[in-house]
């Protein structure tokens, strides 16, 4: 029989699971805006001409929503797709991999292209390129008018990020926060923040219970999402929320060997707290500190000029397992993000 901390725990996942399972996403527009303010709308079209409303899906988090093209029940994924072009076609996929133009239209019906224009770290920025080349944002804005960014979002520095439908792809296209962060600081501090303020240190923990820092790194001046990284043994080594079948996903650092560090708060005393994927909202795990009482604490990143941003653990795929890195099986990745309202 399970404990009963156990039982209400897992109670309370199967619950949180159902929620989102029957509740509709919120809708955000996607619209390309213009240096006078106007917004245009952006559509998929397929060979024959028919039109998809290209839209942002909201389900129970902003941090990282999906962006599809939308006819009636038929809902296909848009992505950046890997090509020898100066800029990038950014296309919505069926699931005969055929593929469907994303385009912005102006005020006369006239098609602008809409393409990732140029990489920095993990982003590749998303624009509808106007006449002479002019280069407009796309947006994602809410109906009480909330804005993110749109952009294609690479996990790993290969060239081909996945293969959907037998089609390359570079970047996944998602609406993200705008990045808050103006300074430039490359490393940020990762921090539990407690409930009176105060901060416990973030650290993996190696097999003779050595501590090791966990820092939030920029990547080519990518402000937006922040590599959460294990310094252990002069290496940078990705932090994961792993598989498991526990109700809180473990958090670990993987060495290119397949070692496992455990990622743990520690507390004044030395104490050493677990760190977890705590729940789901949308693609993002919610990571927090676990006290001795069961409490959930905040994990930041924290920059050397006191920005915050939050870390979670994010997916890009429906499936449970992410993917497989030296041997360890990845629910999600984590990383630092703007923090949301």
């Amino acid at each position: 029989m399970l404990p009963l901390r156990s039982f209400l725990l897992t109670a309370a996942s199967l619950t949180i699971l159902g929620v989102m399972a029957q509740t509709p996403p919120r809708i955000w527009n996607i619209k390309t805006v213009l240096p006078t303010g106007v917004t245009l709308d952006v559509k998929a079209f397929d060979k024959a001409g028919k039109q998809y409303d290209v839209k942002a899906l909201e389900n129970g988090d902003t941090h990282v929503m999906d962006v599809k093209a939308i006819n009636g029940a038929t809902m296909l994924p848009i992505k950046v797709l890997v090509s020898t072009d100066a800029f990038l076609p950014v296309k919505a996929i069926a699931a005969d991999g055929t593929l469907l133009d994303v385009k912005a239209l102006d005020a006369n019906g006239e098609r602008l292209d809409v393409k990732g224009v140029a990489q920095a770290g993990h982003l590749y920025h998303i624009k509808a390129i106007g006449p002479d080349r002019a280069l407009y944002g796309v947006k994602a804005i809410s109906p009480t008018g909330q804005m993110r960014d749109i952009k294609g979002v690479q996990v790993d520095p290969e060239e081909v990020e996945a293969v959907v439908q037998g089609v390359k792809v570079a970047a996944h296209v998602k609406a993200l926060p705008h990045a808050t962060d103006s300074d430039g600081d490359p490393i940020w501090n990762v921090k539990c923040v407690q409930p009176d303020g105060h901060v416990l240190g973030i650290k993996a923990v190696d097999k003779t219970g050595a501590l090791h820092d966990v820092k939030a790194f920029l990547s080519n001046g990518d402000a937006t999402v922040l590599d959460i990284k294990a310094l252990i043994q002069g290496e940078q080594l990705p932090v994961k929320v792993l598989v498991s079948g526990d109700a809180l996903s473990p958090v670990k650092a993987i060495g290119k060997d397949g070692t496992i560090y455990a990622i743990k708060a520690i507390t004044a005393d030395g104490a050493k707290l677990d760190v977890k994927g705590a729940s789901r909202s949308g693609n993002v795990y919610n990571i927090k500190a676990i006290s001795a009482n069961g409490e959930q604490m905040a994990v930041k990143a924290i920059s050397p000029h006191g920005l915050f941003y939050d870390v979670k653990g994010v997916k890009f795929t429906a499936d449970d397992k992410e993917m497989d890195l030296n041997g360890a099986a990845v629910r999600a990745h984590v990383k630092a993000l703007p923090q949301v309202e």
